[in-house]
């Protein structure tokens, strides 16, 4: 998908129509806290409490597959007014295209 590098959007600080440039934001490495990641090294097998868990006890995972994969990745895109330097995002959460490309 092609975009423009610039586009005109509403600026809810400044309360006006702006000109924003778009920014393709880098994905950052995911951290190891976050509630998700420890669900899945639970599953695991890794941190899987404290005892025996009697008939619901059982080894790690052999072979850990995510199920579903989507083939395209979402893209996080993030809208810079030019005159306030500040940021915004896009309300559904970014774009799902194969490749993106700002001109």
């Amino acid at each position: 998908m092609k975009l423009p590098k610039f586009v005109m959007r509403y600026n809810p600080i400044l309360r006006k129509h702006t000109k924003h440039k778009i920014v393709q934001v880098k994905k950052r490495t995911a951290s190891s806290l976050t509630r998700g990641s420890k669900v899945r090294a639970r599953k695991r097998g890794v941190a899987r409490g404290v005892g025996s868990l009697g008939r619901y006890s059982k080894k790690a995972l052999s072979k850990w597959k995510r199920t579903g994969v989507k083939s395209t990745k979402k893209f996080d895109i993030r809208f810079e007014c030019q005159e306030s330097k500040k940021q915004f995002t896009r309300a559904n959460g970014g774009l799902r295209h194969k490749r993106l490309q700002i001109q």
